[in-house]
């Protein structure tokens, strides 16, 4: 363990994690802090405030930030890098706060599968993240997953991340239990995911007919309950299975033929609920902790921003 060298944040839109590192990237200290959607343009204020004790002890400090930080919200707005993207290339394309000394993180853009355009803020540095923790990525082509809020299926060819996919997997989850009667009764509802038998059995029923469309199956969170067939406290369980084999299912046909592994990026509880829904499709799975990759992803625009630094300076 080093001494401290700079600072990585992934700035989010509803938490800031913040971290001290040496110049390896090892994580010595930690500062936790608003997000994006609640500072209300106060960035920098912010970010002196939980920075101050660093700077003073240790100097000024440069600074790499990922996500909602360099969004329309964000402390300043950055382009999207256009895909096929490489990991020097989103460095090259960080935007500069304060002379330089804080580097916002681009995100990335694609045409998607479907033929729309995509985009993606934070997960492009997890993903750089995941290169750097798991080598075998760096070559061939490979398809991951980042499951959450909104979750991103990619696809890699030798380290480069070529295209992507998002679904709003946890958005309509999030909005059928908050503001519809098929989960709950409007007022309470079972959140807690457990991955237990009511979710391995929305797997289950999607996965009977895998064809059917995703508006056929959901009302069956609510008639099943109404029927005594499913318990009110186990309707989230069953509706987040549905919605993930769904997600699954259709992310696995439009990337066909890509890789017989899925590396999931993310918390352990959402990776572990795609993962059984993977093997139920007969797929591998890589698991890669999500704040491990964040912080990995920002330490590597470190040293690239580094050595480009060196490079011009040369």
């Amino acid at each position: 363990m080093g001494a401290p060298a700079f600072i990585a944040g992934d700035w989010g839109t509803s938490n800031l994690r913040l971290f001290l590192c040496d110049e390896d990237g090892v994580q010595l200290d930690t500062a936790r802090g608003p997000g994006a959607a609640e500072v209300g343009g106060e960035f920098a204020a912010v970010f002196d405030s939980l920075t101050s004790g660093w700077q003073q002890q240790h100097g000024a400090l440069p600074t790499v930030l990922c996500g909602m930080v360099g969004s329309s919200i964000g402390w300043t707005q950055t382009s999207y890098v256009g895909c096929p993207a490489r990991p020097a290339q989103i460095a090259e394309a960080c935007v500069e706060l304060r002379g330089g000394r804080i580097q916002i993180v681009p995100g990335l853009s694609c045409r998607n599968r479907l033929g729309a355009p995509d985009v993606m803020r934070g997960e492009e540095t997890q993903i750089l993240g995941a290169l750097h923790l798991e080598p075998r990525l760096r070559e061939g082509r490979h398809l991951l997953c980042l499951p959450g809020t909104h979750t991103k299926w990619a696809m890699l060819e030798n380290g480069a991340v070529t295209e992507f996919l998002t679904a709003p997997t946890g958005e309509l989850f999030a909005l059928i239990c908050d503001h519809s009667v098929l989960v709950g009764d409007g007022r309470e509802h079972a959140r807690a995911l457990s991955g237990g038998a009511s979710f391995e059995e929305g797997l289950a029923q999607f996965t009977r007919i895998p064809h059917t469309q995703l508006l056929h199956r959901i009302f069956e969170c609510r008639s099943r309950r109404l029927t005594g067939e499913l318990a009110t406290a186990a309707a989230a369980d069953y509706l987040s299975g549905l919605l993930i084999a769904s997600d699954v299912s259709g992310a696995l046909e439009l990337f066909a033929g890509i890789a017989p592994t899925v590396c999931l990026i993310g918390t352990r509880a959402l990776t572990a609920l795609y993962g059984t829904a993977l093997t139920r499709a007969n797929r591998e799975t890589v698991h890669v902790d999500g704040s491990a990759a964040s912080l990995a992803g920002l330490a590597r625009i470190h040293q690239l921003l580094s050595l480009q630094a060196s490079s011009h300076a040369g």
